[in-house]
């Protein structure tokens, strides 16, 4: 044995500011062995450890928890998530929304419900779930865990049970999709997710949002299986879910604040026993409507009272909600039929969305969505002045931005100035700096437009997917994204990782939201480290969030400095995915994470990964302790 091998400690931190349970900071060193904090205390003697790190001026706290991702099918491509994990994560909670892979492919010769529940529900292109589906080699909720437990996992994962999928598995999917259960099914979707709870599954993943569709024909005009059940199917599963102590995430029904209401109560134990701890997506504060974050805010205020006794936890994103369309792909656009019916193709079927684009009755259609509220004196003309608009798509022109475009000389404007430019041109103004191609594309392209209703169908129409472009549809206002966050009743959470390839990006959503504590001081702070650790793992009920001595080394090391100068909104770049065969949009927060430590391990370190990082197993599946009280 070797002179390092024989020492006790295999990594000793020193001098770090640790941040734990929300408690007061304090300056002291860490050391850890065999993949577990072994103590903490001031000086402790670095002769004693075969690796020492210098953490002065630093913020040591446990790894972060993602409560809300779609990581499941990238797990089996890419076990170690380098997206989340180079950001801080440690722990990452999959099968939300009621999507996963519990039940295995659940292929019956003429559907594919992987493929056709996340296509368009989390924008996944359909090669990559067909890949990740013909890898499956299980068919059962437990089998389904032991193989999680094989994998060479970066961060711990947390699984939920997904609604779904247990519909599918218990009725068949065309009955999913019709009909209500029988007594017998929802006897038997009963029984499985019990026995799913008692095997360490966290809870149970609903969802009621409208414009989540499916995406294989003929099925694209009906939404995923879930939202076909009523309350009191989830009123019978959410009692098994009290039952065992476990966790409800759910999704609210949109377009209905009563439905909302009843559907929430659920929570209650005043109403039913005891509290069901619940958490829901999501409290935003969206551009286009204003209400919707203060009602978020009083909901979940009620839903938690004395007068209710819930349990009750709304997801807050700590950034502005910033999407990326390719053409009219976008999560967003699911929620418009003139835009959900160009998502109703294959993505890569641009003919399909060329001859609906080109069909004079959806032209006439797409144009009256467009200009509705922006003329005259109608009741949805004062809706959009009032910022109470019942879609989050936002219509602006000049808030959507292009990134991406044929036409390079329009790149970096938004929509707006584009359309300006194009007016110009067509009146004979010619800009200064006007480019031969621009003229040629304005005069066979965009001649006959009228409005803004023709300009955003002919961009469609002459780029599809070529055109990409961007805006930030709620959480515009930094000042009332902090105010959701230290919420006591609002959870940090709702960064979607792992879907929307090319959509979205908030893999670095929990440094943002340190950031934005920090304009409060270590109090602050300490109180989000807590949010986003141990208050994280004691909601899904499962270890972590804390280092105490004995625990898991689950660590992250953050340079306050660093942190401060970090910008989010400029970290966002695309890149090729050898995993995917595919283009993602992620973050890059190089120098904010100084280290990320799973089980003990190394997994980020100096700006660099790990070899080791999905090559060997760092993280494990963490079960949650769900038994009836």
């Amino acid at each position: 044995m070797t002179q390092s091998q024989s020492k006790p400690f295999d990594t000793l931190i020193k001098n770090a500011k640790v941040f734990n349970r929300g408690e007061q900071p304090v300056i002291e060193d860490v050391a850890v062995a065999n993949g577990h904090i072994i103590t903490r205390g001031k000086d402790l003697d670095a002769t004693q450890a075969s690796r020492v790190i210098d953490a002065q001026d630093l913020w040591l706290m446990p790894g972060l928890f993602d409560i809300h991702t779609h990581y499941d099918l990238e797990l089996e491509l890419a076990p170690g998530l380098p997206e989340s994990t180079r950001h801080g994560t440690t722990s990452v909670v999959i099968a939300n929304c009621s999507l996963g892979l519990a039940f295995g492919a659940q292929r019956d010769g003429t559907n594919d419900p992987i493929v056709s529940c996340y296509a368009r529900v989390e924008n996944i292109p359909k090669h990559v779930l067909r890949h990740c589906a013909d890898k499956i080699s299980w068919s059962s909720p437990g089998d389904y865990l032991d193989h999680l437990e094989q994998l060479n996992l970066g961060p711990n994962v947390v699984a939920l049970f997904p609604h779904s999928m247990l519909r599918i598995e218990k009725m068949g999917f065309e009955n999913s999709i019709t009909r209500d259960p029988t007594n017998y099914e929802l006897k038997a979707m009963k029984e499985s997710l019990r026995e799913g709870l008692q095997l360490g599954y966290a809870g149970l993943s609903t969802d009621a949002l409208p414009f989540h569709y499916l995406a294989a024909q003929p099925h694209c005009e009906k939404t995923i299986p879930t939202q076909f059940s009523k309350f009191s199917e989830l009123k019978a599963l959410a009692g098994v879910v009290r039952e065992r102590g476990a966790l409800w995430q759910a999704t609210p029904p949109k377009d209905s604040v009563i439905g909302t209401l009843k559907t929430f109560l659920l929570t209650s134990g005043r109403l039913y026993g005891k509290p069901l701890r619940t958490t829901v997506v999501a409290a935003l504060d969206i551009a286009n409507n204003w209400r919707l974050a203060r009602l978020a805010k009083i909901l979940s205020r009620l839903l938690n009272s004395w007068l209710v006794k819930g349990d009750f936890h709304m997801q807050a994103l700590g950034a502005p909600f910033k999407t990326w369309a390719d053409g009219a792909v976008t999560p967003l656009a699911e929620e418009i039929p003139e835009l959900r019916r160009l998502n109703e193709t294959d993505l890569e079927d641009r003919e399909g969305r060329r001859a609906i684009l080109d069909d004079p009755n959806y032209a006439k259609s797409f144009k009256a969505m467009w200009m509705n509220g922006k003329n005259g004196w109608t009741l949805a003309r004062l809706k959009r002045k009032f910022n109470l608009e019942d879609y989050a798509f936002n219509r602006t022109l000049a808030d959507m931005q292009l990134e991406r475009c044929p036409q390079t000389s329009w790149e970096g404007m938004d929509f707006q100035a584009v359309l300006d430019r194009v007016n110009e041109i067509k009146s004979g103004q010619y800009p200064p700096n006007m480019q031969e191609s621009e003229l040629q594309t304005v005069q066979k392209e965009f001649a006959w437009i009228e409005d803004e209703g023709d300009f955003m169908l002919q961009m469609l129409r002459s780029f599809d997917k070529d055109l990409t472009w961007s805006t930030t549809t709620a959480n515009r206002d930094l000042k009332t994204v902090r105010e959701l966050l230290m919420n006591p009743f609002l959870l940090p959470g709702f960064n979607d990782s792992g879907a929307h390839l090319t959509n979205m990006a908030f893999y670095d959503v929990n440094l943002r939201s340190l950031k934005l504590a920090s304009q409060g001081g270590d109090r602050d702070v300490s109180y989000m480290v807590k949010r986003l650790t141990k208050d994280a793992a004691d909601v899904f009920g499962v270890e972590g969030g804390t280092i105490d001595q004995g625990d898991v080394a689950d660590l992250v090391l953050i340079n306050p400095k660093k942190l401060a100068e970090y910008n989010g909104e400029a970290s966002t770049k695309r890149i090729y995915r050898k995993e995917f065969s595919h283009e993602q949009l992620v973050n890059r927060s190089n120098g904010v994470v100084e280290l990320v430590m799973i089980g003990g391990q190394s997994a980020w370190e100096n700006d660099q990964f790990n070899a080791d990082l999905g090559q060997k197993p760092m993280g494990r599946l963490l079960r949650a302790v769900n038994s009836a009280r």
